[in-house]
């Protein structure tokens, strides 16, 4: 099993990213695929997750209106575009593989991948 992150980099305030998810090993489209992010100093945060089979979508305050996840079961693959960044969304960003759809609470989740960075400056 494997899930592998990518996308991440240094952006300006305002600016875009999209991240992706590559998994392997695990039937994807059954499972919940969620994205945490974790800055410096304090805890792991859950962003968004989207479940397997229906898409169905969920997300933080934080990124609410900001943040749009979508996949590809054909490529195991999960996509959070990441819009209008703000310094406070620096983090490393890292994907799991789960099957319950929540985002407050990681335990629920089976799978992770390495991280990505996301540097936002102002």
């Amino acid at each position: 099993v494997q899930l592998q992150a990518s996308g991440g980099g240094s952006v300006r305030s305002g600016g875009s990213l999209r991240l992706s998810c590559t998994a392997s090993g695990f039937k994807f489209d059954r499972y919940v695929i969620g994205w945490f992010r974790q800055a410096p100093g304090k805890e792991r945060e859950g962003v968004s997750c989207i479940s397997g089979a229906f898409g169905r979508t969920y997300y933080a305050d934080s990124v609410k209106g900001r943040f749009t996840i979508s996949r590809d079961n054909a490529r195991s693959t999960a996509y959070p575009q990441m819009n209008d960044l703000r310094p406070d969304d620096t983090a490393v960003y890292y994907c799991a593989a789960g099957t319950i759809e929540i985002i407050s609470d990681s335990s629920w989740y089976d799978y992770w991948g390495q991280g990505t960075q996301v540097t936002v400056s102002s």
